[in-house]
């Protein structure tokens, strides 16, 4: 399986994916850290994250998947959310919570 097979098998196998630098728990930058936040607070229940420092062709590759040069990236029903700072606007406005309750 190539790397966007996979990357696709990912974002369509789970509600809410994010792919990030480290984990929820130890993220590695500040950008992941604030989206795991706004996740939290949105009240995401299903969360599966993935931490693109294990794996190079994924790092790589996700940028490609969306046409998305950085990461965090989110996905909700398998279609392509956006990064950080569009996650804390959708947050802000709303958006985001009625997102999550809606299919995630």
């Amino acid at each position: 399986m190539d790397t966007k097979q996979r990357i696709h098998e990912i974002v369509t196998s789970h509600p809410v994916v994010l792919y990030m630098k480290g984990t929820p728990q130890f993220p590695q930058c500040g950008f992941s850290s604030n989206a795991v936040q706004l996740l939290k607070a949105s009240g995401a229940k299903s969360l599966q994250t993935v931490n693109v420092l294990e794996d190079a062709d994924i790092r790589q590759g996700i940028k490609e998947y969306a046409n998305w040069p950085t990461i965090p990236q989110l996905y909700i029903n398998g279609e392509f959310v956006g990064g950080s700072d569009i996650m804390k606007e959708m947050y802000q406005s709303g958006e985001l919570q009625k997102l999550l309750e809606q299919g995630a």
